[in-house]
């Protein structure tokens, strides 16, 4: 039962976008920036973005040596440049938009961690040649020197790779930012409010159909519930946090393993996610739920390469819901006239929902 005020004002959009983590609220305000006169309203299941927006490492950073090598050899090298290049792309959009200091933005650098004694030397040069076409000079260099400034087990790491260009963000801020963002401009945004299903006209939230001309699904690893024959699986990754650490050197975003696990210094605790290949079956789940394997894993991940010599306690544990498929790319069409679909992040959303978002509003304006 609807009044006169809530069918005349609160139940009709121009669009509908669904789902409220990084492509969502890009989307709409990449919509609101090229007509400002439509009305948008966004709907999020939880009170909090649900799948990894909120709970991500806060990596601004566009894919490792070894992550980019295993891409070129699966995807070929024009493709893994074409991911860098949306990833790059994706960043700038993002950071032009709010600004590093609300994004609590810090280039300081990229390192991948090598365990073997292999010489990268070679792969790193082939790759910064490859690169140089989107960044116009070298990428990744050998810091292997640089390893007695960490404190990791010599034991294992035996070299490192750096990259002058990753940084990281406070993920918190980042989405605070962009919800305010989007609050500012006009768009309404309802938390708590799961989509049922989709219809002709609109979607339906709890009893109550919403209309739209268009609408727009940016919920990533939850899409199959409205759209089953999409082709994606989830990927949950696990995430902990230490408590403080007094004289912690670790300064930087740090990778290692193709990026399967990542680490970085957040107000002089460790954050540490990852180990998804630890139990990928497992993790093939929208639960979000702590892995008892994994999270058991990066802690002696941790006590036994990162901080060998340091005594930490943990903080925090968590985990966030990513969406994969059979290549690293989003999927971004148009399913019918009123409904266009953005999701499949491949666990890089940082880097490409503010691009894939803006390529959304386009699809969706069209």
């Amino acid at each position: 039962m609807l009044s006169f005020w809530e069918k005349e004002s609160l139940i009709t959009y121009d669009i509908i976008i669904i789902g409220a983590g990084i492509t969502g609220l890009s989307s709409a305000i990449s919509i609101l920036e090229k007509n400002p006169k439509l009305s948008v309203a966004i709907f999020e299941a939880g009170i909090l973005p649900s799948g990894a927006s909120t709970r991500n490492a806060g990596f601004a950073c566009f894919g490792s040596l070894s992550e980019l090598m295993s891409d070129e050899k699966s995807l070929g090298t024009d493709k893994m440049l074409q991911l860098v290049q949306d990833r790059w792309e994706g960043l700038r959009i993002l950071r032009e938009r709010l600004g590093d200091d609300n994004l609590e933005f810090f280039q300081l650098g990229g390192y991948e961690l090598v365990f073997d004694s292999i010489n990268f030397e070679e792969n790193a040069q082939l790759m910064n040649q490859k690169l140089n076409t989107i960044f116009n000079t070298s990428v990744f260099r050998n810091a292997t020197s640089e390893l007695k400034n960490f404190g990791f087990n010599k034991k294992y790491v035996k070299q490192l790779i750096y990259n002058p260009y990753e940084g990281q963000i406070h993920t918190g801020k980042m989405m605070k930012a962009l919800a305010n963002k989007a609050t500012c401009m006009g768009i309404t945004i309802y938390t708590n409010s799961r989509v049922k299903s989709l219809t002709p006209k609109g979607v339906i939230v709890g009893e109550v159909e919403f209309k739209s001309n268009q609408t727009l699904i940016c919920t990533n690893a939850f899409t199959k519930s409205l759209l089953p024959k999409l082709l994606l699986k989830p990927g949950r990754g696990q995430v902990c946090i230490t408590k403080p650490i007094k004289n912690l050197n670790i300064k930087g975003i740090f990778h290692y393993d193709e990026g399967y696990y990542y680490f970085r210094n957040i107000d002089n605790r460790i954050l540490f996610g990852g180990g998804r290949n630890q139990d990928f079956q497992n993790e093939e789940s929208t639960e979000i739920k702590i892995n008892d394997k994994i999270q058991i894993h990066l802690i002696d991940e941790l006590k036994s390469k990162i901080l060998p010599s340091t005594p930490f306690e943990i903080d925090l544990q968590w985990s966030g819901i990513m969406a994969f498929g059979d290549d690293k790319f989003p999927i971004l069409k148009r399913v019918n006239e009123r409904t266009v679909v953005a999701a499949k992040l491949g666990g890089i959303g940082i880097a490409l929902g503010s691009k894939l978002g803006k390529a959304a509003a386009e699809l969706t304006l069209n």
